[in-house]
């Protein structure tokens, strides 16, 4: 059947009426906002005395994850190691508690941690998505044992990076914790605190923890 001119024209309006509103609707929509939260608890802190804590954000927008680290009562003028932590698989991981302390020496190292906190995923130093955990630039505490650490991100590039990384993953940054590492180079420590490989046990020894939500 033909249409006549005049029914023709009313149906095309009636379409457009429709599909003008969607399109403007796609390319005005707002990009997909997440945003997660860390409180930092102490760990090893009668061991070390100090009793390190903070707050962490991450938040993304659009293409962009902005990581806030602010951190305070860790040792001063140390340079300190920072990174998720995580589960292989499905499964959230959590901060290690004393009981972790398998061997009794009286600290909480980073090879006790990892029933509980999994493996060091992504560290927070001058370049997240390189994935370089032991050559990064990272925050050093001032005299205070205070510091502010501020970065931001690409998601796709992070993304990335991690999945070639751990075997397709996703970021899934509620299921992971944050550790703060690092304690002064002339710390005496027991034989028994391990650390990885050649890593001096100093740099790895955790600090604070806490579950991002």
């Amino acid at each position: 059947m033909k249409l006549k001119p005049s029914l023709l024209m009313a149906a095309i309006l009636v379409a457009g009426s429709f599909a003008v509103p969607a399109m403007v609707q796609a390319a005005t929509a707002a990009p997909t906002d997440h945003s997660y939260a860390a409180t930092l608890q102490p760990m090893n802190a009668k061991a070390i005395g100090f009793s390190t804590t903070g707050e962490a954000t991450f938040k993304i927008h659009g293409d962009d994850l902005t990581i806030d680290i602010k951190v305070k009562g860790s040792p001063p003028n140390v340079t300190h190691w920072q990174h998720f932590h995580g589960l292989k698989g499905q499964m959230a991981a959590t901060c290690a508690t004393p009981a972790a302390d398998t061997n009794g020496d009286g600290f909480v190292d980073l090879i006790e941690t990892e029933p509980a906190s999994g493996t060091t995923m992504v560290p927070f130093d001058d370049m997240p998505a390189k994935m370089d955990v032991a050559h990064g630039d990272y925050p050093k505490a001032s005299a205070d044992g205070s510091y502010h650490y501020h970065k931001i991100v690409s998601v796709k590039e992070l993304s990335a990076a991690f999945a070639k990384a751990f075997d397709g993953q996703a970021l899934n940054l509620n299921k992971r914790v944050l550790l703060i590492h690092g304690v002064a180079d002339d710390t005496k420590l027991p034989a028994t605190v391990k650390s990885l490989g050649p890593i001096p046990a100093q740099v790895t020894l955790p600090i604070a923890c806490g579950k991002i939500e």
